[in-house]
């Protein structure tokens, strides 16, 4: 057997332990995030008259990725429902709960050493709970928003399963205001989200 033969067989080998060892990776990620909630706050009528806002916030994320191939994934955020203070010129109204679950396809670049950024696109379905209760039940909000989210962060890798995680989402949300049973106006609440959290690749 030649040395050109040789070469060939072991170059043949190398690739298929290599297709190998793509086709058993695990395409499964999770992350446990702390986000910080800035609200828009975007108020149109007599919500603006009255100044109703929500009260900026932190919530804690969990977060399952599944990667179809090394670059293109995609991720469900979720969390439980999450209080929201509503504040306004008169006062504190109260609060509500809100469940923002926001479903993402991202795009994940080739990694720069031990940095892994990414970017994606998705829609985001917020539930509002105890959406009657504002303003000893004098006001309410709608019960759902639907709207678009975007996305940008990074995975610093600490080693092949561990790694930080930030990353910042826009979310496109708003509801509207009754306040006696009428209509009130709009509450553009579109936050953005920054989050810092550890990420494990299965």
């Amino acid at each position: 057997m030649n040395t050109k033969t040789v070469s060939k067989l072991a170059l043949g080998l190398l690739a298929a332990l290599s297709l190998n060892a793509m086709a058993e990776e695990n395409p499964w990620m999770v992350r446990v995030r702390a986000t910080n909630l800035n609200w828009d706050n975007g108020q149109t009528a007599d919500v603006a008259t009255d100044h109703i806002k929500a009260k900026n916030t932190t919530i804690p994320e969990f977060d399952v990725s599944y990667f179809f191939t090394k670059n293109i994934a995609a991720e469900l955020v979720l969390t439980y429902p999450q209080r929201v203070n509503v504040d306004s010129s008169l006062g504190n109204l109260g609060y509500l709960r809100a469940l923002p679950p926001t479903l993402l396809a991202q795009y994940h670049f080739d990694a720069i050493g031990p940095v892994k950024p990414y970017v994606g696109a998705g829609v985001n379905y917020t539930i509002f709970s105890r959406r009657e209760s504002l303003l000893g039940g004098l006001a309410a909000v709608d019960n759902a928003s639907v709207g678009y989210a975007l996305q940008a962060g990074a995975d610093y890798m600490l080693n092949k399963n561990w790694g930080i995680n930030l990353d910042v989402k826009y979310i496109s949300m708003k509801t509207g205001v009754k306040i006696g049973g009428a209509y009130s106006g709009n509450l553009n609440l579109s936050p953005v989200a920054t989050s810092v959290g550890v990420t494990y690749k299965f």
